[in-house]
């Protein structure tokens, strides 16, 4: 029974202690599958990014006795905080990753922190311990957020991950460490004081640091409460706590949590988006707009020239940050709605090429970007579970076509199926691994439940297409 004086944050660390394997359920293990799938595979595909590349550079001026795997790199290992720092930078070097309502980016906050860790542990965690954990950092970030009303809504002063995430790392960390409630509250208040950053950097190189950073910093904040570091007992109570991320915030007591009884996970409730194509999740409502008035332009008239396009107009909501006329990096065109429109009008579909320097300084492109108008309609609220895309689309000949976008396929609310999550995988993680190899993983996360040892995921994220096969026999001895 809970003690009525017990603080927000006594009931959190009671939870992240207490909850165990037999919490599980089959819908929160097969969801959690499913965002650790698709996070390793963007993982993967972001391990050739130039700020990928900037950033292993950095971590590896730091030396440790413990080393973890660098995904896509044979034979290359970090201290665990730089490993898991890069691997997460990884995750969200493209804006590939998943996104939650209310928003934030999960699972690249918690997925690579845990496998930097579980690879140090002398006994390495089970496939199951390593949901638990998963799940566990998932769901503080998911009660976080629900403290906010202003959460709901498309971010304008901070990142969400730089803020929720490292608390979810933190706690994923600290139940895979086995703290105690106690530990697992000062893990939590340690990760506090490195939570936050600014949106003013999203749009560029430095945005993917910011889930490279909530992996590393929460596990650092766990390995310090391990040690016997405190913070304040009531970070998640006070206003001068969490409370400063949120004007709104008011927070509640965890539910209790006793050995055999039912637990009731956020992830049952809400269900994550996953991204057909590497740009903010705003862009896809865009996308799926925009083909559509394609297909019917070419329906009507199958020579039709889209570049004697007249004027556009993209009914969106208002967000600053995502209105980008002109954007001139691979970065700022992931978050810009008249790119995506633009893209998606001229070639039926938006990929990772898209955001190419070829494709970006097309001369069609160009011009067309110049033809597109932004209109911010009263009823659609900036907030990825209510906004919709309308677009208008009038050609030289006076003929106009129009089309709405209310939920993009991904959405939670439309899910991508098994099929095509496990394509899309396969199809990022190609770029890096063997076909074998990216097999591999697909099994292993199928049947993670009953892998005794989760850190073989570690080695199968190093088999890399280009190595020889000799040289590969070596990196896998483990496995």
């Amino acid at each position: 029974m809970r003690n009525p004086n017990s603080s927000v944050t006594e009931s959190f660390g009671a939870a992240v202690s207490s909850l165990n394997a037999a919490h599980l359920t089959d819908g929160v293990i097969r969801r959690s599958k499913r965002m650790m799938l698709d996070t390793l595979g963007v993982g993967l595909l972001g391990t050739s990014s130039p700020v990928f590349n900037v950033v292993l550079q950095h971590g590896k001026m730091y030396q440790s006795k413990e080393n973890s795997s660098v995904w896509g790199r044979p034979g290359t290992f970090l201290p665990p905080y730089y490993a898991a720092f890069v691997n997460g930078v990884a995750v969200h070097s493209m804006d590939f990753d998943d996104t939650w309502h209310p928003a934030t980016h999960p699972s690249g906050a918690v997925l690579p922190a845990l496998l930097a860790l579980a690879e140090t542990l002398h006994s390495k965690p089970s496939g199951l311990e390593l949901l638990l954990a998963f799940n566990v950092g998932l769901e503080v970030q998911g009660r976080l957020l629900r403290f906010s009303k202003q959460a709901h809504n498309i971010p304008k002063r901070f990142h969400p991950p730089a803020v929720v995430g490292v608390m979810g790392s933190a706690a994923a960390t600290a139940k895979l460490l086995g703290l105690s409630p106690t530990q697992s509250m000062a893990a939590m208040a340690i990760a506090c004081s490195s939570a936050g950053a600014p949106m003013a950097n999203a749009a560029t190189q430095t945005k993917p640091l910011h889930l490279g950073n909530a992996a590393r910093r929460g596990l650092e904040a766990s390995q310090l409460a391990l040690l016997g570091l405190e913070g304040n007992k009531q970070i998640l109570d006070l206003e001068s706590g969490f409370g400063v991320f949120y004007q709104d915030y008011i927070p509640q007591h965890l539910a209790e949590v006793t050995p055999n009884g039912h637990y009731r996970w956020v992830l049952e409730d809400q269900d994550i988006a996953f991204k057909r194509f590497p740009a903010h999740l705003g862009m896809h409502w865009v996308a799926d707009a925009a083909v559509n008035v394609r297909t019917q332009i070419l329906t009507e008239d199958p020579n039709a020239d889209l570049r004697q396009i007249k004027r556009i107009t993209l009914r969106v909501p208002s967000s600053r940050y995502i209105d980008r006329p002109i954007p001139d990096t691979e970065h700022q065109a992931r978050h810009s709605f008249q790119f995506n429109c633009c893209s998606a009008l001229l070639d039926g579909e938006v990929t990772v090429d898209s955001f190419s320097s070829k494709m970006m300084n097309r001369k069609s492109l160009r011009e067309l970007l110049h033809k597109v108008h932004l209109e911010n309609p009263e009823d659609n609220p900036a907030s990825f579970e209510k906004m919709y895309c309308e677009i208008m689309v009038e050609m030289a000949r006076g003929e106009t076509h129009t089309a709405r976008c209310n939920t993009f396929y991904g959405h939670w609310r439309k899910p991508l199926s098994q099929e095509h999550l496990v394509r899309k995988f396969k199809t990022n993680a190609s770029t890096v691994l063997t076909s074998g190899a990216a097999d591999g993983i697909v099994q292993i996360i199928e049947n993670l439940e009953k892998i005794p040892d989760c850190s073989v995921l570690g080695s199968y994220m190093q088999f890399h297409k280009h190595v020889t096969q000799r040289e590969q026999s070596y990196y896998s001895a483990s496995v």
